[in-house]
């Protein structure tokens, strides 16, 4: 059995946000625009990484709008290293790898 076919496909999107927006802000405002919100990879320094299914990446960017009007959706992914490639700041922005 092949991981795609226990977690199914997930794509991620870039986002420019407000500066200010940190990850526990983002995910708040998040859950306040949307009951069921998207899974925040990371978000720092105006830059975040949003997890959602295929089917949803329409209605992703449509409540990150809602829960923070001045972002900006970059590119929609099928992995975290081209967003990470194409951006460099997300490389450098990126979490520490949990050993």
């Amino acid at each position: 059995m092949t991981v795609k076919e226990k977690t199914g496909r997930r794509r991620y999107v870039a986002f420019t946000v407000d500066p200010l927006f940190g990850k526990e802000t983002l995910i708040s405002a998040l859950r306040k625009a949307s009951g069921d919100p998207p899974y925040v990879i990371q978000c720092r320094e105006g830059w975040c990484i949003v997890r959602c299914t295929p089917g949803s990446v329409d209605s992703t960017i449509t409540v990150m709008r809602n829960a923070d009007p001045s972002s900006v959706s970059l590119r929609t992914s099928g992995t975290l290293r081209t967003l990470r490639e194409r951006y460099p700041e997300l490389e450098r922005l990126r979490p520490p790898r949990k050993v």
